[in-house]
């Protein structure tokens, strides 16, 4: 698989194990700096290949000290590129270059004050009294030589330390999160006055070295793309319509598992006003058979995932030889599907649920991006407003939101009530301001009163959650009238359904989907 070329200019976030990692990568690209998220076992030779223009230590749980504590190839220290460490990154520097790193007298977590020192490199034109979050028990007790220190908290412990001669710097609170107010600042002093990046990281860029990628990849090559109108999968068919024309056949499978309306939408708007050729394939019982008696969420997703490709390779037979399978993996998926030092979080249908006997390569040009990246593409390409803003909907569909089994009846039931809730949502003006709202049926009942008759039936969860990536998220503070107006709506007209929950649960420790 050719990945799309990235500007010249890019840093790489080395992962700990931290919580945050994903995060700094995002804020880098908000600098308008490409960066990946490379693993702590990279080595020194690795990254002179690469040539970053500048490396960033994330945070970790761990002591620098500790037996089986993440390190780092010291030799990527000396190799003139400028590094940040972050925390356990900072402390890691200190600890590899002779420094000393011990318990602090006072640990920190949560917004710390914080005198800076030197008003130099990472802190130039920034207040000298600042705020930063921090979440430590170990420190920097004393720097390594050629380092000073630049910043301290209230409670004296070094904040920040800099060789400016060799370019290396540290900071032991978290530029990445809102918390710290000047951390964007702070993050620019180092990209853009120690690293000399220009800010070359846009999506109109991202677009021209994508196509490029595109058709290098495909040549003169047939590719298929599963289109099933998310924000994600519709700017993949159109990058790709944008490269090859009319060398991209975009299918749409109806697997039963969608949200009300949504079929007739994808072909309505690809097919009819953005002239893509569109094939619409009924497998409804197909994968419904596939599902039977199946429970287990994340059989459920290795199912859904490998029935997809079976459909795409059926499909694809019938049009003649087509080599290249086209999907709308992004960063997130392949980061919650386990990736350097990050854990399994779910596997996602199309990075973790892939079948290995596949017989098309894939094509997956926003594997890099994040989903608000994903939306820039797709206004830059002029993609329509509803669909640029969808919200997210899993690969799974509604197998996921349906906790148990899976059965047309339960189904049905689901799509009724998810469709008020949109529906509500949107009246109430609430839609672009949340990162997703959607309904979850539980499989148990619980006993009710409509009328003088007893009922027993279904209850159903909302779920709405503000988010800027989909690697943390808030549950939403709706307001009640809206909330008991979605809940009237649902138990009087989704039959099945006598009681309507609110779920508010952050991410972490839950995630944003319920399987």
């Amino acid at each position: 698989m050719i990945q799309p070329k990235v500007s010249r200019e890019q840093v790489f976030v080395i992962d700990f194990g931290a919580q945050y990692s994903q995060l700094i990568a995002r804020r880098i690209r908000e600098c308008k700096v490409y960066c990946e998220i490379k693993p702590h076992t990279i080595t020194a030779d690795e990254i002179r290949a690469l040539n970053p223009s500048g490396i960033v230590l994330s945070g970790g749980p761990a002591s620098v000290y500790e037996d089986g504590a993440p390190h780092l190839d010291k030799d990527i220290l000396h190799l003139g590129i400028p590094v940040l460490g972050i925390c356990y990154g900072m402390q890691l520097m200190a600890h590899l270059l002779d420094g000393r790193v011990g318990p602090g007298e006072a640990r920190e977590y949560g917004k710390t004050d914080m005198t800076v020192e030197d008003a130099g490199d990472l802190f130039a034109g920034i207040d000298k009294e600042l705020v930063g979050w921090m979440s430590h028990g170990d420190s920097v007790i004393d720097p390594p030589n050629g380092f000073k220190i630049t910043a301290r908290t209230s409670n004296g412990v070094a904040a920040a330390m800099s060789d400016t001669q060799r370019k290396l710097f540290g900071v032991q609170f978290h530029p990445e999160v809102v918390h710290t107010p000047k951390g964007t600042e702070v993050l620019k002093n180092f990209l853009y006055g120690s690293c000399e990046c220009q800010g070359l990281w846009t999506m109109k860029s991202f677009i021209d070295q994508a196509t490029e990628s595109i058709r290098n990849q495909v040549g003169k090559g047939q590719v298929v793309c599963g289109l099933s109108g998310g924000v994600d999968s519709s700017a993949v068919a159109a990058l790709i319509h944008r490269a090859v024309g009319d060398q991209l056949t975009c299918i749409f499978v109806n697997n039963g598992l969608l949200r009300k309306g949504e079929a007739e939408m994808v072909q309505k708007t690809f097919g009819e006003s953005f002239k893509m050729r569109l094939v619409y394939v009924d497998a409804e019982d197909r994968f419904l058979d596939k599902l039977s008696g199946v429970s287990d969420p994340e059989r459920k997703r290795k199912i859904i995932g490998e029935e997809f490709i079976r459909v795409f390779e059926d499909e694809a037979a019938k049009l003649g030889e087509v080599q290249y399978l086209a999907q709308g993996t992004i960063y997130p998926d392949v980061v919650e599907s386990g990736t350097g030092s990050a854990a399994v979080i779910k596997s996602h249908h199309n990075v973790g649920g892939l079948p290995e006997d596949m017989n098309m390569d894939l094509v997956e040009p926003l594997r890099q991006l994040f989903k608000d990246e994903v939306r820039e593409v797709c206004e830059e390409i002029g993609l329509p407003e509803e669909i640029t803003w969808r919200h997210p909907f899993p690969g799974p569909g509604l197998a996921v939101r349906l906790v148990g089994d899976i059965t047309k009846e339960r189904l049905d039931i689901l799509r009724e009530a998810d469709a008020i809730v949109l529906e509500e949502i949107k009246k109430a003006g609430f839609y672009r301001t949340l990162w997703q709202v959607f309904a979850v049926l539980l499989p148990i009942r619980s006993v009710g009163v409509m009328g003088d008759f007893r009922t027993y039936a279904n209850p159903v969860v909302l779920r709405a959650v503000t988010s800027e990536d989909a690697m943390t998220a808030d549950w939403a503070r709706l307001p009640y009238d809206l909330l008991e107006r979605i809940s009237n709506r649902i138990i009087n007209e989704v039959k099945g359904v006598n009681r309507v929950l609110y779920d508010i649960s952050s991410k972490p420790p839950a995630t944003i989907e319920w399987e």
